[in-house]
């Protein structure tokens, strides 16, 4: 699995320019994510030209729905002190008060093969166990990976796991601390509205919303801790409307969508900068439409991530994940996210 890494370096300055910005590297996100048997059979990689891109793409390519997971995986596995704190004080209301916090990235592929994708499993020991909110001795965590990989897809899979952690299938991410070595099942959603009870999940990461307190708080109906987490709305903004213009583009072979698919003007000035170079190569299309592109908003790198199967052999559906890393700007005051991307 490769992580294509777009880090945020400056604020958003201009709105056609930062989408500009945004949309090159995932055009070259979904151009790496497709595979060399299926390029092979039009040539070279960067002969490959942009109209060509959408036809050749899969669904899953160069997928991006769990990048917001991602970025409060990355955050809280480089300790970055905003995300940092509230997690702990989230850790803390699900009694696990003693270590620095860690998180293990527990599921990308969820609705393909039984992969988990992850650097840090090596956190879970045989030791290791996940704090329900029930009362009773914690599950040992180790003990029912294979099972909660499985469960992902077959429903009757869920009857082997115990009652108290029977929706742990669900989590995003494990967070807890190697010092008690006790762990929460995490829900992330970008879309707070979305947010479900399930046995086992203990702690809800959304982001901030304009006008809403972003208290850490227990929701006792879901038996979630709800971590509202700070970042630049602006930024995730723009990459999410910059990502669903490459989206319709790839759709329609990279000829103008129809005003229903890229009703607001600006996005389809953005939409038409590409159109008119359908017929190019995509690395000279990246290149061209450098100076078009707010100068020095991302940082782009790439990190390969194992993939480690449980009980299958089927190959996942995604090989690259595209994820944008918002940048809280010292001395700046950062508006949260005023609607779901």
């Amino acid at each position: 699995m490769q992580i294509r890494e777009d880090r945020q370096s400056n604020p958003v300055t201009d709105e056609v320019g930062a989408l500009v910005a945004v949309a090159r590297p995932v055009i070259v996100g979904v151009l790496q994510s497709i595979s060399d048997e299926v390029v092979g059979a039009f040539g070279e990689r960067n002969q490959l030209p942009l109209r060509l891109l959408g036809r050749l793409r899969k669904r899953g390519d160069g997928d991006c729905g769990i990048a917001f997971e991602y970025a409060v995986h990355d955050a809280v596995i480089s300790a970055e002190p905003i995300v940092l704190e509230r997690v702990a004080d989230a850790l803390i209301k699900c009694r696990i008060a003693r270590g620095d916090p860690a998180s293990i990235l527990f599921a990308i592929e969820k609705t393909g093969a039984q992969q988990l994708i992850s650097t840090e499993l090596g956190l879970i020991t045989e030791n290791s166990r996940v704090l329900s909110g029930h009362r009773g001795q914690p599950v040992k965590l180790k003990k029912y990976l294979n099972t909660l990989a499985a469960a992902f897809r077959r429903p009757s899979t869920r009857l082997n796991l115990p009652q108290s952690i029977r929706g742990l299938w669900k989590a995003d991410l494990f967070l807890g601390s190697t010092e008690p070595d006790h762990w929460v099942g995490t829900t992330v959603k970008i879309n707070p509205a979305q947010l479900e009870a399930a046995h086992g999940l203990r702690v809800a990461i959304v982001p901030s919303l304009a006008g809403r307190s972003d208290g850490i708080r227990l929701d006792d109906q879901k038996n979630l801790v709800i971590c509202p987490m700070p970042h630049d709305g602006s930024f995730m903004q723009i990459f999410y409307e910059g990502w669903r213009i490459v989206q319709a583009l790839c759709e329609c072979d990279f000829k103008m969508p129809r005003e229903v698919d890229i009703p607001n003007p600006i996005h389809r000035e953005v939409a038409r900068i590409f159109v008119e170079r359908r017929d190019f190569p995509v690395v000279d299309v990246i290149e061209a439409t450098r100076k078009f592109a707010q100068p020095d908003l991302l940082v782009t790198s790439t990190e390969s991530v194992p993939n480690v199967p449980f009980a299958t052999t089927l190959v996942p559906g995604t090989s690259t994940v595209i994820t944008p890393f918002p940048r809280t700007l010292p001395g700046r005051h950062v508006e949260p996210l005023d609607r779901p991307a």
